[in-house]
């Protein structure tokens, strides 16, 4: 049986659920894909940092260590930021692995980049996890593509300013009291700029743009607004009027192919399609052609979801190679 060798960039939350999830269905993935999976290396960034146990795994801060390893078939990107993500990624593919990535500010700018320099070398690139988390919004697109045309996405593409959202309506909440509850619980972080500021919505629905329109407006057109300013009075208000706040990352084209994109709040009445949405779930709404709309619904962040669907992103990878060999014979 063959054995595919695989590196992990970057062993935060979500490099440590996909090595938990490589590890725990290696057996499942043996028989459904006819490989067997070794985690040959990992690349982290704090060598003295106290991390999870990976007995038998080459554990580096140097990049370049991982470079040289020979018969390299896939990588897992989870680093933070454009770089050194991109500069990575760019050479592993060169070196002809495929590569599957979790960095949606990364992606946001240089996706097209990437997925023409992979076609280039025959190998292929995984985003699925860059959007909306365990939504697979991603495939669905891809789907959909092969007949329909999309002419809008409307979406709530961050789980933390939708659990603010959702806690100062159903708990009156003050917006930093919530704000500091979804810290407490892990939906956000540290620094929640990027998220309640509008702008981690903002790359997805970039990464989205190019998928389904392939292209992306200019981003200095789109008008980006977050969440910090809506008070608990304007919730209230809204709730009595049987409307309820979201934070909606919006793109349309027109019927003379321009693109029109925003990121704000929006005030959503019973019949909206993400009306319904509350906590840290995401929903993605897509209006097509043919099939009208379409919602998808799910956990938008988190270990496991996250990790979760960059395995599935492999498992598809696989599979398209396989299939490509099969027919080349």
């Amino acid at each position: 049986m063959a054995i595919i060798q695989v590196a992990i960039l970057g062993f935060g939350t979500v490099g440590q659920g996909i090595y938990q999830i490589l590890n725990e269905k290696k057996t499942q993935l043996k028989h459904s894909l006819g490989v067997e999976i070794e985690v040959k290396a990992i690349l982290i960034r704090d060598s003295t940092k106290n991390r999870m146990a990976t007995p038998g795994v080459f554990v580096t801060d140097n990049f370049e260590e991982i470079e040289a390893i020979p018969g390299l078939q896939v990588v897992f990107e989870a680093i933070v930021g454009e770089e050194p993500a991109y500069d990575y990624l760019r050479r592993v593919i060169q070196k002809g692995c495929h590569v599957i990535t979790a960095n949606k500010v990364m992606f946001a700018k240089y996706g097209l980049e990437l997925q023409e320099l992979a076609l280039k070398h025959d190998v292929h690139v995984g985003y699925e996890a860059t959007t909306a988390g365990g939504v697979p919004v991603i495939k669905t697109l891809k789907n959909l593509l092969q007949v329909n045309q999309v002419y809008r996405i409307q979406g709530i593409l961050n789980g933390t300013s939708n659990y603010i959202l959702t806690e100062m309506r159903l708990q009156e909440s003050l917006f930093e009291d919530a704000l500091q509850e979804a810290q407490i619980l892990g939906y956000a972080e540290a620094d929640p700029y990027n998220d309640i500021s509008g702008q981690d919505a903002f790359r997805k629905l970039m990464i989205l743009s190019t998928l389904a329109f392939g292209q992306q407006p200019k981003w200095e057109d789109v008008v980006i607004e977050g969440i910090a300013d809506v008070s608990i009075e304007q919730v209230q208000d809204a709730t009595r009027d049987g409307l309820r706040f979201r934070h909606v990352a919006e793109i349309s084209k027109g019927v003379d192919g321009s693109l029109s994109a925003s990121v704000g709040l929006r005030l959503v009445g019973p019949e909206h399609p993400l009306y319904a949405i509350d906590g840290v779930n995401n929903g993605i709404s897509i209006d097509t052609n043919y099939i009208g709309n379409l919602t998808l619904i799910g956990p938008g962040a988190g270990k496991f979801p996250t990790a979760s669907v960059m395995v599935e992103d492999y498992a598809e990878i696989m599979g398209k190679t396989t299939t490509k060999t099969l027919v080349s014979i």
